[in-house]
């Protein structure tokens, strides 16, 4: 007696429950387990997967967020408009050329996955940062202020200054930006260098620490410019090719008084 051979079930793949951050990203993990073409989705194929994914969910009592199931419904009415026969064409007209009823799902998981690629790389560098360490700022020696600032001190000195630090800045942005930086106002960037500067003395490099736009950059040094055509602040260089510093002014009480005032 001949053995009754039993028809092999359709693959289905192994798929641990756990959190994806929504449909597009589960959608991304089935394409790429089951080595599909993101070009040429298997649409029956990976609709199926995606089903038995929720069906999962729902077996294990997880709570399904309603995008996968909107995502589902999507994957089934492309399924169902490409299991549609093509209409014969019609003498007369001009041919129209089909649109594959994919393209839109194919456009959204591409974006997303470049996003994803994106994020990942912000991620890397954030944990190389983590294993860097960042000297903080040193007190300014007093050998180095002045209480006037250096005849050889001019604007096209401190331009060269500006300079270096856009420089270095670029150096150090990344190459990726998904979060666009608050703007801050010149006027609101003043209060921030004066308040700092009352602290004590300051590098101007160090002036710019914490700024990591171009935007940013540009505003503190138009601060710094502004300060000092008040004379809230005076700006020093002990000789040439050394740290430029920058020290409370004659008029530092005058600004502080009308700033008080204004606010």
């Amino acid at each position: 007696m001949s053995e009754q051979v039993q028809p092999q079930k359709p693959f289905q793949p192994v798929i641990k429950v756990h959190d994806f951050e929504g449909p597009l990203d589960l959608l991304l993990h089935l394409i790429k387990q089951s080595e599909m073409d993101i070009y040429d989705i298997q649409i029956s194929q990976i609709t199926s997967q995606y089903l038995e994914y929720l069906h999962q969910m729902q077996n294990h009592q997880l709570e399904v967020a309603g995008e996968y199931f909107v995502m589902a419904a999507t994957l089934m009415d492309i399924k169902s408009q490409m299991l549609l026969p093509s209409p014969p064409p019609i003498d007369m007209e001009p041919e129209i050329e089909e649109v594959d009823p994919r393209q839109e799902l194919v456009d959204q998981l591409l974006e997303y996955q470049r996003y994803k690629k994106a994020a990942d790389h912000l991620k890397d560098k954030e944990s190389l940062r983590q294993q860097e360490y960042t000297r903080p700022a040193m007190q300014v020696p007093a050998d180095m202020i002045k209480a006037h600032v250096e005849p050889g001190i001019n604007l096209e000195d401190l331009q060269q200054a500006f300079t270096n630090v856009l420089r270095r800045q670029q150096l150090a942005t990344p190459l990726v930006e998904t979060v666009a930086a608050e703007k801050i106002s010149v006027g609101q960037r003043m209060k921030q260098v004066f308040k700092f500067i009352q602290e004590g003395p300051a590098r101007f490099d160090d002036l710019f620490s914490d700024m990591y736009t171009r935007d940013g950059l540009v505003t503190t040094f138009l601060a710094i410019l502004e300060l000092a055509k008040h004379q809230a602040i005076v700006i020093n260089q002990t000789g040439l090719f050394e740290p430029i510093i920058l020290v409370e002014g004659p008029k530092s009480g005058e600004y502080e008084t009308n700033q008080s005032s204004a606010d």
